[in-house]
């Protein structure tokens, strides 16, 4: 095919680069799967540790699997004391993310073992990323607001030990599993634009930190990940839920983009979604807070009707968090938090069999021309 006729798919929209056993979004049940499970199943009857260790190793842990799986990963919570002075020397001023970036940037200087890049080498980096990323996120949280890192704990759940490095306890059981099912629904979704990236970056045969790094830069767009911060503002704009109607129509007449509708995959609804508006309803009920849950019915009640375009996972777990009492531009890092399991299952699936990621272009640029020197230009 000459440079003229090549079809040009802006976005890589409905390209398919390679293949995939981790996850798949299955038109014909209208769900999410990962290695085959359905999304809504396994937050129902699995924890968050159990999908890191399904989408990690193809299958469920038994007992015994499970059992030597939580101790690793709870051993590994702490995060080193030159770790914790990096976090503490970011200006408080920084969006989380870009503090969530550095800290897994300086991990990975931690490695003394970078020349391993074998699968067993770099899935024991996956569930220490796993297992200290919540630390470095709940280090800035509270080192920003002037108060001191609370350490891991061993003897509690991943959820429950996020929770009491942030707010030093541990909540209820309902919110524990509104966010423990956030986690896993987040934690894998094929190739997004964050996933890819990271692909991309170690199919140069780079190393595991810097894939995650630069799917943590990916995911910070709020065309990405940082879309459930942005619902959340949306939100708040509204105010009330005697506005709600009104301020989606007027915005969709000034054809102003509406964060948290859409999907790039999905045509007909997020599959996602009905399972974690029920979690939102559930924290709406636990907090007798209605109001966030009101407004979003409207929103999503009114854009349907008005565009047919259905709302996604970030438009449910953005008030989601916020009623769990988090500050708004944490929601991001909650993301890399469970997507890390999915990075890094994708990373290792990449150099197991791999190709350098190399698309190529179609240049429409000014054609060839005879460089004038400088004493003749005048």
């Amino acid at each position: 095919m000459s440079a003229e006729e090549a079809v040009i798919h802006r976005g890589l929209d409905g390209v398919v680069v390679d293949t995939t056993r981790i996850s798949k979004v299955m038109p014909e049940i209208n769900s999410l799967v990962y290695h085959g499970y359905p999304v809504q199943e396994l937050v129902e009857l699995c924890s968050f540790e159990e999908v890191a260790w399904l989408i990690w190793h193809g299958e469920l842990p038994d007992a015994r699997q499970h059992a030597e799986f939580q101790a690793v990963e709870r051993s590994q919570r702490g995060i080193s004391d030159d770790l914790l002075a990096v976090i503490r020397k970011i200006p408080r001023t920084a969006h989380p993310m870009d503090a969530l970036r550095t800290g897994v940037s300086f991990l990975g200087t931690e490695d003394l073992e970078m020349d391993k890049i074998d699968a067993e080498a770099n899935l024991k980096r996956s569930v220490a990323m796993l297992a200290k990323i919540p630390a470095m996120v709940a280090a800035f949280y509270r080192l920003r607001k002037g108060q001191e890192f609370i350490p891991p704990r061993q003897d509690i759940g991943f959820s429950e030990n996020f929770f009491h490095m942030i707010f030093g306890k541990v909540p209820a059981p309902e919110v524990i599993k509104a966010f423990d099912v956030s986690m896993v629904l987040y934690a894998e979704h094929g190739f997004n634009a964050s996933t890819f990236t990271t692909r991309v970056i170690v199919s140069s045969l780079s190393d595991i930190y810097s894939g995650v790094v630069g799917g943590i830069g990916s995911l910070k767009g709020p065309l990405h990940g940082g879309a459930n911060e942005a619902v959340m503002h949306l939100l708040l704009e509204v105010g009330d839920p005697t506005h709600a109607k009104e301020w989606m129509l007027t915005t969709l007449r000034e054809k102003r983009v509406v964060m948290g509708f859409g999907h790039r995959v999905y045509k007909n609804g997020d599959s996602r979604v009905p399972t974690m508006t029920k979690y939102m309803h559930q924290m709406a009920d636990f907090t007798g807070n209605k109001k966030w849950l009101e407004i979003s019915d409207i929103l999503a009640a009114t854009m349907i009707e008005q565009k047919n375009i259905h709302p996604n996972l970030d438009f449910p777990s953005g008030p989601a968090y916020y009623m769990m009492g988090f500050d708004i531009d944490m929601f991001t890092p909650f993301f890399v938090m469970s997507r890390i399991t999915g990075w890094t299952a994708h990373i290792m699936e990449q150099q197991a069999n791999n190709r350098l990621i190399r698309p190529l272009s179609q240049y429409n640029g000014i054609g060839e021309r005879r460089v004038v020197p400088l004493k003749q230009r005048g």
